[in-house]
């Protein structure tokens, strides 16, 4: 599918890499790794055509193409999201542009003219080849990828203008998807999506017919899609048959091996040295140094992989709180008419690592808000005893001053004693030397992320909100950060879309959805496990709070009011509503796949007669024939809306 021939690239005169050659195989899917700046996306562009390499050739096979879908910098504007998706099936459009003109053509000519055999010979050949590519499944592909991606029926018809910076990635991502290149080169992909379009992604991908490079700091991602890694490192590729899981233990095995070569090389090399410096003027020696000095010039020394830059860091001991940290008692949050959290109840303990979770816009950013001291419209926020929070907000990277240096802002919030130890939180964040004096608005997103994340060594707190921590972290880093906060010794509340991060740290799972919240006591496995099993988890009470609600000395809730138990009545009722709704919509989906499945059976038997020889040397016949595929197939698109609309 794709090979790479002593490929090189500098610049400047410094290597990137130099003469790689490299193989990928149709349908495979790769992972590629390295550290920051060791050429990933560069080598990425190369591959798609947008930059040239210094020197080396690129291969395809026969016909294949290759698409790229960058980090970030992509911007639709003036076009319908559902039109925009359309525009990847260039080619199919232009087929149906074709058809149409060949039936309005057919109209014009008796069918006794030999004009009209060879339109509708020409009709019939590209009819076929228009079905045999997945015309008349455009549609239906185009609402699959929007709907994995995130984007509701309402979002089709709206401008792609209206959308912002991470949706723009989405649109860009759905087009490329549709267009189906035959290696699909992708960087970062997940950045800009939540878990549920991220495990759509997954499964997308894992079907894909070609090939796929990939890069990624979703480790969780790149486990469940590639099944072979590539390393960027030192100037060339290191290639890896197997999940990124099992290729951190394989390199690390093969460094150690390395290592222990070095070892023995550079004792061999030594021995060999030495005996030159002994001989070298001895005239009666000259035959065997000039020997031993060929030989050494002879070997390929080998080169040990530099240890990897990490952040180590702890988080300062946390004080000690009282056993609940925080409550929230029927609690909503509207923006305008728009209800994000509706009369939700939450209770957070002491050493409890919480995670939330839930598609994007469905509130969990404004559920940390309101954690950490925003505004909310009714209900109570109550803050426990002896309770010390700090707030990772999502954009805090942003909200550092730019104009500042990363030690100026570092000391700005700094209390007296902590000022001596500025230079050690720094370095522990990889901000050694020079970097300090680095101004912020020069910095890239991970860095100015760490800077963030060191300020929150700066103060004692024994109450962690964390929103996106990990967003423009590399693997290592996340690493790093996942062992400080396992390690920290007071209460975490998180988002995070990086699901081996929220597996790794999360002890209960809240989910927020509807307005609502949902908990599960357990990791992020747990949560999946229940939701694929749909069984459903006991909602988080949500009543209407009086004031009158009490706890009894054994932790059970007080016998509830005779107005909250009507309250309940309802919500019961609702719920059976919604239940013979869900019932009845489940029947008529079942049905209308029914229907689907006759006309799609009815299609393939009249096409099968019409590919019959001679099936056109009766015009009237042929007519006939052309008139009812077409009908066929609007009731088939028919058909599929239906489908779609009751799976909405």
């Amino acid at each position: 599918m794709l090979h790479l021939k002593q490929l090189s690239k500098d610049f400047a005169g410094n290597p990137l890499f130099t003469d790689i050659s490299w193989h990928l195989k149709k349908g495979e899917r790769v992972a590629l790794v390295g550290e920051n700046g060791a050429g990933k996306s560069t080598l990425m562009k190369i591959i798609a055509g947008l930059t040239e390499p210094s020197s080396g050739e690129i291969q395809f096979a026969r016909g294949a193409r290759a698409s790229y879908l960058p980090q970030d910098g992509i911007v639709t504007s003036g076009c319908q999201l559902f039109h925009e998706a359309r525009s990847a099936f260039g080619e199919l459009l232009a087929m149906e542009q074709e058809l149409h003109q060949l039936g309005q053509e057919l109209e014009r000519f008796s069918h006794d003219s030999p004009e009209h055999d060879q339109l509708l010979q020409r009709y019939g050949e590209l009819q076929e080849q228009f079905r045999h590519r997945g015309g008349y499944t455009m549609e239906s592909e185009i609402g699959t990828v929007l709907k994995g991606l995130g984007f509701s029926q309402d979002d089709w018809y709206r401008d792609c203008g209206e959308f912002s910076g991470g949706w723009q990635m989405r649109i860009a991502l759905a087009r490329l998807l549709l267009q189906r290149p035959d290696v699909l080169l992708l960087d970062e992909p997940t950045n800009h999506l939540d878990i549920e379009a991220r495990n759509w992604l997954e499964e997308y991908l894992c079907s894909y017919p070609g090939s796929v490079i990939l890069v990624s700091h979703d480790r969780f991602f790149m486990d469940q899609v590639c099944s072979r890694v590539a390393e960027v490192w030192n100037h060339t590729i290191s290639d890896y048959h197997c999940i990124y899981s099992r290729y951190l233990v394989q390199r690390e095995e093969r460094v150690s091996a390395l290592r222990e070569a070095k070892r023995i090389q550079d004792e061999e090399v030594e021995k060999v040295e030495d005996f030159i410096r002994r001989f070298r003027y001895q005239a009666n020696k000259a035959s065997l140094v000039q020997s031993r000095i060929k030989h050494l010039e002879k070997v390929e020394r080998i080169v040990i992989p530099p240890e990897r830059k990490r952040i180590r860091f702890h988080f300062p001991d946390a004080p000690k709180s009282g056993k609940i940290v925080m409550e929230l008692k029927g609690l909503t949050k509207a923006y305008d008419r728009h209800v994000v959290l509706d009369r939700i109840n939450l209770v957070i303990e002491k050493g409890e690592r919480v995670a939330l979770v839930g598609h994007n816009g469905a509130g969990k950013s404004t559920l940390m808000s309101v954690l950490a001291g925003a505004t909310f419209q009714d209900g109570q926020r109550i803050m426990g005893h002896n309770v010390s929070m700090d707030y990772f907000a999502q954009d805090q990277a942003n909200v550092l001053d730019s104009s500042r240096s990363a030690w100026d802002e570092l000391y700005a919030d700094a209390p007296y004693d902590m000022v001596p130890k500025l230079r050690d939180i720094l370095g522990a964040f990889l901000f050694s030397g020079d970097d300090i004096n680095k101004k912020v608005g020069v910095l890239s997103g991970g860095e100015r992320n760490r800077l963030a994340l060191a300020k929150m060594l700066l103060r004692p707190s024994n109450l962690l909100l964390m929103d996106e921590p990990t967003n423009h972290l590399d693997l290592f880093s996340k690493e790093v950060l996942l062992d400080a906060l396992r390690s920290f010794d007071g209460t975490l509340v998180f988002v995070s879309h990086d699901r081996y991060f929220v597996n790794g740290l999360a002890t209960r799972i809240v989910e927020v959805e509807g307005g609502i919240l949902t908990e599960y006591f357990g990791d992020y496995e747990y949560y999946l496990e229940k939701k694929a099993g749909e069984q459903r988890a006991i909602p988080i009470a949500q009543p209407r709070t009086s004031g009158a609600e009490t706890r009894v000395a054994s932790g059970e809730p007080a016998p509830l009011p005779v107005f909250e138990k009507a309250e309940r009545l309802r919500d019961r009722e609702e719920q059976k509503r919604q239940k013979r709704e869900d019932e009845k919509r489940q029947k008529l989906m079942v049905e209308t796949e029914k229907k689907i499945a006759r006309t799609e059976s009815s299609i393939a038997l009249l096409e099968e007669d019409m590919a019959q020889p001679g099936f056109f040397d009766d015009p009237e016949r042929g007519k006939e024939a052309g008139e009812r595929h077409a009908a066929l197939n609007e009731q088939l698109e028919q058909l599929y809306a239906e489908w779609e609309g009751l799976s909405g």
